[in-house]
């Protein structure tokens, strides 16, 4: 198994017992269910950080999302990929707070398929980030309430994960 390499996913059951690891896009290509970790990231005003993924990702480039997400190396526990993704992307720290897990799946473009358990941290930063350009093609921060007109409005302008998690968890995620 490898530990270290990002190429690679953690492999889990619906309880998060690992099953082993698997090549990144095999796992996006098979459906198969992985760690996943989610950040938010609020500011005093209560607004969300977004970012708008480089359009070189892999999937879902140019879509609007939470503030980071990412996957766990094996053997690191999901707050701490959650603190290393947070800095890689956005240039931020911050004390994260655990909020919750959910599983998903979800068909992306490229033929891929997101199948995760999801964890999720939330944060609160003044903070401006420092964005990787390789990760991150744009920020904002927005209201709760923008940000529900904007989903109604404009679904395909949002990452499939974030709608979901969104829509599933918004008392959880914004009181």
């Amino acid at each position: 198994m490898k530990t270290e390499n990002p190429e690679y996913v953690v492999l889990v059951d619906e309880q998060d017992k690992e099953l082993g690891t698997m090549e990144k896009m095999q796992a996006h290509l098979e459906g198969k269910l992985h760690r996943a970790v989610s950040v938010f990231i609020f500011n005093s005003k209560h607004e969300l950080l977004l970012q708008k993924r480089a359009d070189g990702k892999y999937h879902s480039a140019g879509l609007w999302t939470n503030t980071c997400c990412s996957h766990p190396y094996n053997n690191e526990k999901p707050e701490v990929a959650a603190h290393r993704r947070l800095q890689e992307e956005m240039g931020l720290t911050c004390e994260l707070k655990f909020a919750f897990t959910f599983i998903y799946k979800a068909q992306l473009d490229h033929n891929l398929i997101e199948h995760e358990l999801d964890y999720v941290y939330i944060g609160v930063t003044d903070n401006l980030p420092k964005k990787n350009p390789a990760e991150v093609a744009d920020w904002k921060y927005i209201s709760v309430n923008e940000l529900d007109v904007d989903i109604k409005q404009h679904p395909n302008k949002y990452t499939e994960w974030f709608k979901i998690c969104y829509a599933n968890w918004h008392k959880q995620l914004f009181s």
